[in-house]
């Protein structure tokens, strides 16, 4: 189908729409019990690497909710594993890195993601794509700073104090290994465009942990070698946790649409990126809230919404899993008919 039917992308390019399109973060996964039914048995790695799940994944929330977007099930060390990392995700846990990078050795060490390694995710957008209509598909990857922060600490981190050490006391290493991060990521959402791929967010989980002076010094060039090198003409959403300051930097590095988490109202983000579409931001605990609270947030968030030249609904963050999926049903009627 055209793309200039679908409001996802014409709200992303700031065109006219008659409501705000939505999607939701994390809307594939624990909050769906057919998602719970189908991975019962199979790892996250290896359900990320079948076409046929990954297809069938991003399509039950499309099914279920209706929503205007759906994004290709996938994980961002996926890319990773297969540039060669030895990593692992551990239920409970999270991704688990078998020898964490702290030397120049371990940074020359990480070999360059060869398309082929991840044709698993360009026949999956194909076979997306046959079935998704008007709904937009986007594809996604993690910036550089997160995956390193990932790489350094061997998994999960609270205070990144291994990540920040090694960035303020060996520059030379960081902005090598951010580097090669930033190749492989753009190789990554290259593959998914390439594929068919309607739109990318590039998500920077972590970079809340980091002072503005810091984002521009160690990650913006990084961030903005993905968003700017992709040489792609689709959207590019960028998105952060914790990044209220970090905004207008996070502007620059190159992104089309800013993701903004609900520390944020969005009128006020609207102002601090003038111009610029923006996506969000509903704290996904109001969800476990009663209706009318979910209603009341729900409408402030897209008045909020309005002060921006397009604005795509979505959470603060990923859907929780405990979500009552009949809420977010309920929610996207909302968003459509306010």
């Amino acid at each position: 189908m055209d793309d200039t039917t679908k409001l996802l992308l014409r709200a992303a390019r700031g065109e006219a729409v008659p409501h705000a399109p939505v999607w939701f973060m994390r809307q594939a996964g624990r909050s769906l019990p057919e998602y719970r039914a189908l991975r019962a048995g199979i790892g996250m790695l290896e359900s990320c690497r079948r076409p046929d799940l990954v297809c069938e994944i991003t399509l039950q929330p499309v099914r279920r909710h209706g929503v205007d977007g759906a994004i290709v099930f996938s994980d961002i060390v996926v890319p990773l594993q297969a540039a060669g990392i030895d990593l692992d995700i551990v239920a409970g846990t999270g991704p688990v890195v078998a020898h964490p990078v702290a030397t120049m050795a371990d940074v020359e060490a990480i070999r360059p993601l060869d398309p082929a390694a991840v044709a698993f995710i360009a026949e999956a957008i194909r076979l997306l794509l046959a079935e998704l209509g008007d709904t937009a598909l986007i594809g996604f990857a993690g910036a550089p700073f997160t995956l390193a922060s990932y790489l350094i600490e061997g998994g999960p981190s609270r205070h990144h104090a291994k990540t920040k050490a090694l960035m303020y006391g060996a520059p030379d290493v960081w902005h090598a290994l951010c580097t090669r991060l930033a190749a492989i990521t753009r190789t990554f959402l290259r593959v998914q465009v390439d594929a068919g791929a309607e739109a990318i967010q590039l998500f920077d989980s972590w970079a809340g942990a980091l002072s503005e002076a810091d984002y521009r010094r160690y990650v913006m060039p990084h961030s903005r070698a993905v968003l700017t090198g992709l040489e792609a003409s689709v959207p590019r959403i960028h998105f952060g946790v914790g990044t209220a300051e970090l905004l207008p930097a996070m502007s620059e590095a190159g992104a089309d649409v800013i993701g903004v988490d609900w520390h944020t109202p969005l009128d006020a983000a609207a102002a601090r990126v003038p111009g610029k579409p923006l996506q969000g931001n509903l704290d996904p605990c109001v969800l476990l809230a009663p209706w009318e609270v979910v209603e009341q947030e729900s409408r402030r968030v897209l008045a909020e919404g309005q002060k921006a030249p397009g604005h795509i609904f979505n959470l603060g963050h990923g859907v929780l899993p405990e979500t009552d999926p009949d809420v977010l049903t309920r929610l996207v009627d909302l968003v459509h008919t306010a």
